[in-house]
């Protein structure tokens, strides 16, 4: 109860900072009471807090609720930033673009955790360590260092207590989601407890370096050999759960041109390496840097690109980005009917929604897209059309998806800056084309009908395993029968009438689903 009741108050305090940035519209669409918006509003009119900058949008008035909220609702506004289905289209943009920037801790707190965590002192493993950070986030910090070794670094560190506070944060919002989907049945079609759900799975993975520096080392490894996109070489005898040493790096941020003509690189080339980087880490790898802004892409002195920040990234597996590129072909090739068939092939939108209808959706969201001129042509605002028409034909919310759609929402606005008259996926055009053709020709089919030839083979021997298991389990033991139950199915005078012979064939057809489960169990 008094949980609750402390859930209740802050949760309020947040509804007012909504309202003092007016930016209530995030609270209405989650389904907020009455009572909670009343109190919101006559709060806001209290002093202290923000106020909203004139002239911006929903998006931008929430984003900016949400940074004087604290990193746990920056965290939030990043991950609704997926969801166009939710907010719509303009606000979900907006969010896209959210800066996680705070203020920064004094750098003798991150001298303590460096030592609690690596349990040497600073001094034995940096011969320099600099105390003022270069970026502060919601939940680390970086600040730059020289190893004893005379190796230039970047040493990533949490804030202190960050853990702490998102778990109280977090557990305040899924009471809030539950509570919300409980009283107001309405809203249990924008899922704000599987949203909750989410957020808490994307912190986990951000407040242990270690799992950032496994995403590095892995990112790094599928570029091997390619010098035009560089991840930084991660230093791990100095990294541990709540620390992450790697190379430092420099370079000038990706979407400012001035700086990079000035430096004498072509924007142009800048943008076609980005784009066939981007594509390979989607279609080659199926493992994605998810958190492409601005701050976490340069162009180091050699014209190539360098990427900071893996705390988000996202996965493919291989049947997804088939559908993904055939879909995606589709649309291209305006063949509408193809686009239906992959959704209801891949089993995305079920079997019993009118095909024929779904076609037509597609082609309502993509002629006006697929109409403007190539440079204007975005990929990001078509996926986020179909999802949000998918809804209606009851398709189960994809978070790859949603995360791929947002990051090439940034991917693409990033490219406009760069030059506004190009089409990043233009420039990636020839591998597209040799990725379909590898991919998904007749090719490429008979070799994966092939691989699960071959593959069932090898799964032969363990099932005749099964099979034989299966028999003599029968010959040794049987399924036995309880006596009272022969008696109910052969009937109380023991000849049985038809309701016992139809019970029989009721048992037999269980008897069959055992054995089924022994063959493919392998358990008597």
């Amino acid at each position: 109860m008094f949980n609750g009741l402390g859930h209740l108050f802050r949760l309020i305090g947040l509804a007012r900072l909504l309202a003092r940035c007016d930016a209530l519209v995030l609270a209405e669409r989650f389904g907020a009471s009455p009572g909670v918006l009343a109190a919101a509003r006559l709060l806001a009119r209290l002093p202290g807090g923000p106020h909203p900058k004139p002239g911006t949008r929903p998006g931008e008035r929430i984003a900016q609720a949400l940074t004087a909220a604290g990193p746990t609702f920056i965290k939030l506004g990043q991950s609704l930033a997926t969801r166009a289905d939710l907010l719509g289209e303009e606000i979900a943009d907006d969010l896209a673009f959210l800066q996680d920037r705070l203020a920064p801790f004094p750098g003798a707190a991150a001298r303590a955790a460096i030592e609690a965590e690596l349990g040497k002192p600073v001094s034995e493993l940096f011969a320099s360590f600099d105390d003022t950070p270069v970026a502060a986030a919601s939940i680390a910090q970086v600040h730059l260092a020289v190893t004893t070794e005379g190796e230039e670094v970047a040493v990533k560190v949490l804030r202190p207590g960050i853990e702490e506070a998102f778990a109280r944060d977090l557990d305040m919002l899924a009471w809030a989601a539950a509570a919300i989907e409980r009283t107001r049945p309405g809203t249990r079609r924008l899922k704000p407890r599987e949203v909750v759900a989410t957020l808490a799975r994307v912190v986990e993975v951000e407040m242990d370096l270690r799992l950032e520096a496994a995403a590095a080392c892995e990112l790094a490894g599928n570029f091997k050999g390619d010098t035009s996109f560089r991840v930084p070489h991660v230093d791990w005898t100095r990294t541990a759960r709540r620390v992450m040493t790697l190379e430092r790096i420099s370079g000038i941020p990706m979407d400012q041109r001035g700086r990079l003509v000035a430096a004498g690189h072509d924007p142009d080339e800048v943008l076609k390496k980005a784009a066939t980087a981007f594509f390979n880490q989607v279609f080659r790898d199926g493992f994605f840097h998810a958190d492409l802004h601005p701050g976490n892409m340069f162009v180091g002195p050699d014209g190539n690109l360098v990427v900071v920040d893996f705390g988000i990234m996202g996965r493919l597996d291989a049947p997804t980005r088939r559908y993904l590129a055939e879909m995606l072909l589709g649309f291209l090739q305006a063949d509408y009917r193809r686009v239906a068939d992959v959704h209801f092939e891949a089993g995305y939108v079920p079997a019993d929604q009118p095909r024929d209808l779904f076609m037509q959706a597609c082609r309502a969201i993509a002629e006006p897209i697929l109409g403007r001129p190539m440079n204007e042509i975005s990929v990001a605002r078509l996926l986020a059309q179909l999802f949000r028409v998918t809804e209606q034909f009851q398709m189960e919310t994809q978070p790859q998806l949603l995360l791929l759609q947002k990051t090439m929402m940034v991917a693409e606005g990033v490219g406009r800056r760069l030059n506004p008259n190009v089409n990043m996926w233009e420039l990636a055009r020839p591998l597209i084309e040799s990725w379909v053709r590898d991919n998904l020709g007749p090719e490429a089919r008979i070799a994966r009908g092939a691989q699960d030839f071959v593959s069932g083979l090898e799964r032969l021997p363990g099932f005749l395993t099964n099979v034989d298991k299966a028999v003599r389990a029968l010959a040794e033991q049987g399924y036995r029968l309880h006596p009272d139950t022969v008696r109910r199915l052969l009937g109380e005078d023991g000849k049985g009438g038809n309701g016992g012979r139809g019970a029989v064939l009721w048992v037999i057809a269980g008897l069959l689903a055992l054995i089924l489960a022994t063959l493919l169990t392998g358990r008597p």
